[in-house]
């Protein structure tokens, strides 16, 4: 069945608002059957799991169903699931829980293509144990993350891999399987963030070869919850736990406290939403899963590819990296205009884009020596229009 964008648009109710939204990384929009599932937690679950009480008991069924559902959008096993508020407190978790052997004489291997919310907590961990810290390096043609470096990066005295699978700001897609394989080899920790890449494509754990996987909710439609998936959920009982609860087990060990049950509620009903993209899917979720991001980046990938030939043949207008694998994630610079006065004028004409995000890989790239770069996304529920419509605005440039 076609991608249906009337039908998935008729969804939010937000876009009712005139506005078009290209900055799914400040927060996608959000679906009403997730504002509902949230607003309804709010009145139903009040209380945390632990007790006897009919809320308690509901609070504890909402966290299974939590992890259920991050484990289906995965392949991965709920027992595995780590969940928490953002994905920088999932990574601080993670470093606190690391053992100390982890830390001294080794080695940490990150990516300038990394986003900050994921750097900041694994080079404080490094600058704490003094443990040495190797960058694999974006290519400043086209902003990809080549993986031949990591055959010199990763050795035997690597203890974590952190790497990502999209970029935020280039959408450019890391092979991650020969990464993946330096890993193994050296015995190192693979920690993958496919925080950007899952609002797009089908996602599996098994597939990716990561130890851990990283995502989080607002950037598919949730709220702003974030998960941490391990493959061999029996690795948890190896790492210090963390969780103020001094009976916490499995996942709970690395969750320092609880979620609120409306969260919870709001994160499985995003996942069961992204599952309804197609509303001819069948099977169990994890299959409806699959068939609706299958459906939704073949629609998408057509629309990037006619947003970056747009851009690209625009004669004051830099892509970066336009013939790049990427998810639909787009930054340009137009010449001689600071990237805060091309979305001014974007702002003024009701289009909502990204400058000045912070990225290592675009400041590795020199854009700001161009006056920054102009982030876009797109979403399920971008349009041709909309395209035509950031178009028509940055050709006002010339």
């Amino acid at each position: 069945m076609p991608f249906d964008v009337a039908s998935v648009r008729g969804l939010f109710p937000t876009l009712g608002d005139g506005w078009i939204y290209l900055d799914p990384q400040a927060g996608m929009q959000i679906p009403d059957s997730v504002a509902s599932a949230v607003s309804s937690g709010f009145r139903a679950l009040p209380s945390l799991p632990g007790t006897r009480s009919p809320q308690a008991r509901a609070a504890a069924e909402a966290l299974a169903n939590a992890r259920s559902a991050v484990a289906d959008l995965l392949g991965a096993d709920p027992a595995g699931v780590v969940l928490g508020p953002s994905r920088s407190a999932l990574v601080s978790a993670f470093v606190d829980a690391l053992p100390l052997g982890a830390w001294l004489d080794r080695n940490l291997v990150v990516s300038r293509s990394d986003d900050d919310e994921v750097l900041a907590p694994l080079l404080a961990g490094a600058g704490r144990h003094g443990t040495h810290v190797r960058w694999a390096e974006v290519d400043i043609e086209d902003g990809t993350l080549p993986t031949w470096q990591f055959a010199d990066l990763v050795d035997d005295d690597t203890s974590v891999v952190a790497v990502t699978l999209a970029s935020s700001v280039t959408g450019a897609v890391t092979d991650i399987g020969p990464i993946a394989g330096h890993a193994r080899a050296t015995r190192a920790r693979l920690l993958v963030d496919a925080t950007t890449a899952a609002a797009y494509v089908p996602l599996s754990i098994d597939e990716l070869g990561a130890d851990a996987v990283l995502v989080s909710a607002e950037r598919w439609g949730g709220p702003r919850v974030a998960a941490l998936a391990f493959a061999d959920p029996g690795q948890l009982s190896l790492l210090t736990r963390v969780s103020a609860w001094p009976s916490a087990h499995g996942p709970e060990r690395l969750e320092p406290e609880p979620l609120p049950g409306a969260l919870l509620s709001g994160l499985v009903s995003s996942v069961d939403h992204l599952a309804r993209l197609d509303t001819e899917a069948s099977g169990v979720r994890r299959d409806r899963i699959l068939a609706s991001m299958s459906g939704t980046y073949e629609y998408l990938h057509r629309l990037l590819v006619y947003l970056v030939h747009s851009l690209d043949h625009m004669p004051n207008l830099r892509v970066i990296g336009a013939a790049a694998h990427r998810v639909p994630v787009v930054s340009f610079v137009v010449d001689g205009i600071a990237a805060s006065d091309v979305c001014a004028r974007l702002t003024d004409n009701g289009i909502a884009a990204l400058h000045d995000y912070p990225s290592r890989a675009l400041q590795t790239i020199g854009v700001d020596d161009a006056g920054g770069a102009v982030t876009v996304g797109l979403a399920p529920y971008s349009t041709p229009y909309e395209v035509d419509q950031l178009v028509r605005v940055l050709g006002s440039f010339g």
